[in-house]
């Protein structure tokens, strides 16, 4: 593969993952104008879904019919693995409702050896001693980054479970979303699966929005958090990821911690200190350390 597929693809992971990170502050933002979880979810699921028709669409057009149907079982399987995706969602802006968004970014980062226990569970195959380093310096990188071990600081437990749930719940996802009907066109595996997240977000709406729906979130909100959080990461990404392969893929897409804990801190002026960035370099540092060519064992 040439330099300029690599540096392209670098480029489409680097710029998809920039999006995820922007995500949650304007989420942050919604709720200080009085959003709720149940709007800002609905918002951005309907306008992710009538994205992903147009672009199904377009290339259904451009391509004169020759994509790749997927079939009855096909968007079953989808469906059903798009329902972590709603719980991602549900549980990460709960979680961005109760405690900072440069804390809650770290707590979704805790993927990193979420990944590693299910892939040993799943194959049945004792981690390599690269991978068990990259989650211990995770581990470590996580309590500096969250500032737990500052006796003065208290965070919502109810943030810390939230958090820990959408990273639970977004592992699953990248586990189904890269095992699950590949044959067919990635615009196609994004709408089914936002189809599926769409039932566990409605559901959550109907059940806790105790006041009237304000539909305003369409209007002032709702296209930008679908763009950033829906339409452009999973294209981009998708599009990168073989030009760059897993390894340097997974090393770029972690550019979304240091993006979120950024626009946190310059637009909703959160307190990072310098014990915090220390702990998310170690976080990074474990990303590639995991994603290297140190070992052979996978």
């Amino acid at each position: 593969m040439s330099n300029n597929n690599i540096i392209k693809g670098v480029f489409l992971v680097g710029l998809g993952a920039t999006s995820y990170g922007m995500l949650a502050t304007f989420v942050k933002l919604a709720y200080k104008e009085d959003f709720t979880t149940a709007e800002v979810t609905t918002a951005q699921f309907v306008y992710g879904i009538l994205g992903m028709l147009l672009i199904n669409l377009f290339q259904k057009t451009r391509n004169k019919n020759q994509v790749v149907k997927a079939t009855p079982k096909n968007i079953f399987q989808l469906m059903v693995a798009g329902t972590s995706l709603g719980m991602t969602s549900v549980f990460y802006y709960l979680c961005v409702s109760f405690i900072d968004v440069s804390i809650a970014i770290v707590l979704l980062m805790q993927t990193v050896w979420m990944g590693v226990l299910l892939e040993w569970f799943l194959d049945k195959k004792r981690p390599s001693n690269q991978k068990i380093i990259s989650v211990l310096i995770v581990l470590i990188g996580t309590l500096l980054a969250t500032n737990l071990l500052n006796s003065e600081i208290n965070l919502d437990w109810k943030g810390l479970v939230f958090g820990m749930l959408a990273a639970a719940s977004f592992t699953t996802t990248m586990f189904t979303a890269n095992k699950i009907a590949l044959g067919i066109s990635t615009a196609q595996r994004s709408l089914y699966m936002l189809l599926g997240g769409a039932f566990v977000v409605f559901f959550f709406a109907i059940f806790t929005q105790v006041t009237p729906f304000n539909f305003e979130i369409f209007a002032k909100w709702g296209i930008i958090l679908a763009l950033f959080g829906t339409i452009i990461p999973p294209i981009l990404m998708n599009a990168g990821f073989p030009s760059t392969g897993l390894g340097l893929g997974s090393i770029v897409s972690s550019l979304e911690l240091p993006v979120s804990v950024l626009m946190a801190f310059f637009i909703l002026n959160e307190q990072v200190i310098a014990l915090q960035w220390f702990g998310i370099l170690l976080i990074l540092a474990a990303i590639v350390i995991m994603n290297s060519k140190l070992g052979k064992g996978k």
